[in-house]
C-alpha cells in the first residue's frame, strides 16, 4: 500500500511516520515536505518530495503519486507563530488544494484523506470561539463538501481532533521532534496525573497508530461515540476509543 504524509517534521507527523515506517503491509511512503526529514533516513520505502508550493502541484509532483491510497495530513502551524491570514492559509487553503490535486489524479480509485484537526475545532463558531478552531473547523466542513462534488467523489475524508498530544511515552521520536514548549513542559505532567483529565489526552503513539489504520481503511463513515459530521468527525473520545486506552 502507499500512502502519503505531511507534516513529517511536527509532533504529530513524526508519530505518523513511525506508525508508517513500522507497518509492513505499507509498501511505500510519500512524504511531501519542505525540508529533508531526518527520521525518513535509510528506510527505502519512504521518499521524501521536497517541495516549496503548497497551493500547486505539477505532474513532476503528481504523477508519482497515481496509486496513492491513503494521505494523512499533518500540516500545520500554531496560530501564535503566524498573523490570521498566514494561518488560514497553511491550516485550509493548503489542505484543500492538495486534496482537489491528489483526487483528480488519483480518480477513480479511492483516496481516503485524513486530517489531523484538534479538539475544540468547530464549523459553527460562538462568540468566544477562538481563530484556530473556527479555521480548522471550516477546514473539516469544505473536505467533506469537496466529496460531495461529482468531480472529487473518489475523495473519503476523515477528520481527527486530537487533544492534548503528549509524546512523553513514544520514545521512539523524542530525538526527531526535539524539546517542546515552555508551556507544554509545565502543564503535562499535571494532565497525565489527574484522572479527570487524562482522557482529555491524545498520546502519540496511539493518535499515530488510529491515524494510519483509518487512512489504511477505505474511508468509511465511522459511527459511535465521539463522531460527528456526518460520520467522518473524530473526537479526542472516538480516537482514544479506537486506541484502545
Amino acid at each position: 500500500m502507499h500512502l502519503l504524509l505531511t507534516g513529517a517534521t511536527g509532533l504529530v507527523g513524526s508519530a505518523v511516520l513511525q506508525t508508517m515506517l513500522t507497518t509492513p503491509s505499507i509498501s511505500k511512503i510519500s512524504i511531501l515536505s519542505r525540508r529533508p526529514v531526518a527520521q525518513a533516513e535509510g528506510h527505502s520505502k519512504a521518499k521524501v518530495i521536497i517541495h516549496k508550493d503548497f497551493t500547486e502541484y505539477g505532474t513532476d509532483i503528481l504523477d508519482g503519486l497515481r496509486d496513492v491510497q491513503g494521505v494523512v495530513w499533518a500540516l500545520g502551524i500554531s496560530s501564535m507563530k503566524v498573523g490570521k491570514e498566514e494561518y488560514e492559509l497553511i491550516t485550509q487553503t493548503y489542505a484543500l488544494s492538495f486534496a482537489r490535486a491528489l483526487s483528480k489524479t488519483t480518480s477513480p480509485s479511492p483516496l481516503t484523506f485524513i486530517y489531523i484537526s484538534g479538539e475544540g475545532a468547530t464549523p459553527t463558531p460562538s462568540l468566544f470561539t477562538a481563530h484556530w478552531a473556527l479555521t480548522k473547523g471550516r477546514t473539516e466542513s469544505a473536505l467533506l463538501a469537496l466529496s460531495k462534488d461529482p468531480s472529487y467523489a473518489n475523495l473519503r475524508p476523515l477528520s481527527l481532533r486530537p487533544g492534548g498530544v503528549d509524546m512523553n511515552d513514544h520514545h521512539e521520536i523524542h530525538k526527531w521532534v526535539g524539546e517542546r514548549g515552555w508551556a507544554e513542559a509545565l502543564a503535562l505532567p499535571v494532565m497525565r496525573a489527574l484522572p479527570g483529565i487524562k482522557g482529555l489526552m491524545s498520546p502519540t503513539r496511539e493518535l499515530g497508530g488510529v491515524a494510519v489504520r483509518l487512512a489504511m481503511g477505505g474511508g468509511g463513515v465511522q459511527e459511535r461515540r465521539g463522531v460527528s459530521g456526518e460520520g467522518r468527525t473524530l473526537n479526542n473520545s472516538a480516537i482514544r476509543r479506537l486506541a484502545g486506552i
